[in-house]
């Protein structure tokens, strides 16, 4: 009789547990069936295209697989190359600049200053403002009659660059924008690392006659390593996203100056109806990726390995 007890109550923990796990599931089933139909689909489509010739007039029946001539022919096309170089360039440029500018805006913005909520708000709401909104901002400042050239002439400079319309300027003007969008969320990350610093490390360094230069150094900047690993991860990836400012302010000029590889792919793909072409350099970019990523993280485990 006893026995029959305990085989009724497994029997009921089972079917618990069961009940349980497709009470999850079912939580998260639209979230997996949206991942699925527009993530994992595309992606297997793009990489199949990516090896094909497609007749886009026949259907899916014009797809004929032609094997890596997409990715031979990739890296023969000039403006491929110029986006590569160019994405290079502005990645470069645009980490760099980021982390350093966000990392001591982080430092004032833990500091006591005056009205630090309202400075907080300000310098985070460039990243939720639409980038269209943004984009139309900067088109009037950096134009003939804006502000900015208005600021050159009052230097004395009788004929003001237009940043964005001269091929020697334009890259460098759509980093410092990208930078000026992105400042605020860095920053946020950099400041809820600095406020989770231990305060009795600097009390520490404090008693052992410690400048701020030696705390900054040996102590601010060590216990902000994962902090800075993970900016710096999703900054490298999102530099080599970059498109709605470019496509809305430049469309990739003056000539190629702006031209980066999502931009291209997407003028490959929508302009010229390339979609395998665009499909392989897709798939190119996705690689990159994946590389900096598998780097960064074998760098940082290394660093902890040390430590």
């Amino acid at each position: 009789m006893q026995r029959g007890k305990t085989i009724s109550g497994d029997q009921a923990r089972k079917r618990r547990k069961i009940k349980n796990a497709l009470t999850g599931y079912s939580f998260i089933i639209i979230n997996v069936v949206g991942v699925f139909i527009f993530w994992v689909v595309p992606l297997i489509f793009s990489l199949i295209l990516s090896f094909s010739k497609w007749d886009q007039s026949q259907g899916l029946a014009g797809i004929k697989i032609i094997g890596f001539e997409n990715y031979v022919k990739m890296w023969s096309d000039e403006w491929f190359r110029v986006s590569l170089v160019n994405n290079i360039k502005f990645t470069v440029l645009y980490v760099v600049l980021l982390l350093v500018i966000s990392f001591f805006v982080a430092l004032f913005l833990k500091e006591k200053v005056i009205g630090k909520k309202l400075v907080q708000l300000g310098t985070y709401l460039p990243y939720v403002v639409n980038v269209v909104a943004i984009a139309a901002v900067f088109l009037a400042l950096f134009s003939r009659m804006g502000p900015i050239s208005a600021f050159f002439k009052f230097l004395g400079v009788e004929d003001p660059p237009l940043f964005l319309n001269e091929s020697k300027y334009a890259l460098y003007a759509v980093t410092v924008i990208c930078v000026w969008q992105a400042l605020g969320y860095t920053a946020m990350l950099f400041l809820a690392g600095l406020i989770n610093v231990p305060e009795d490390l600097y009390e520490a360094a404090d008693l052992d006659g410690a400048g701020w230069r030696h705390k900054l150094l040996h102590v601010t900047i060590p216990m902000l390593r994962p902090t800075t690993f993970f900016i710096t991860v999703t900054t490298l990836i999102n530099s080599f996203k970059v498109f709605g400012l470019i496509n809305i302010m430049t469309n990739g000029g003056p000539g190629t100056a702006t031209t980066m590889l999502v931009y291209n792919i997407y003028r490959t793909a929508f302009r010229f109806n390339k979609m395998e072409f665009a499909s392989a350099q897709g798939m190119v970019l996705l690689v990159v990726i994946f590389i900096i990523s598998i780097i960064q993280f074998r760098v940082q485990n290394r660093k902890y390995e040390e430590m």
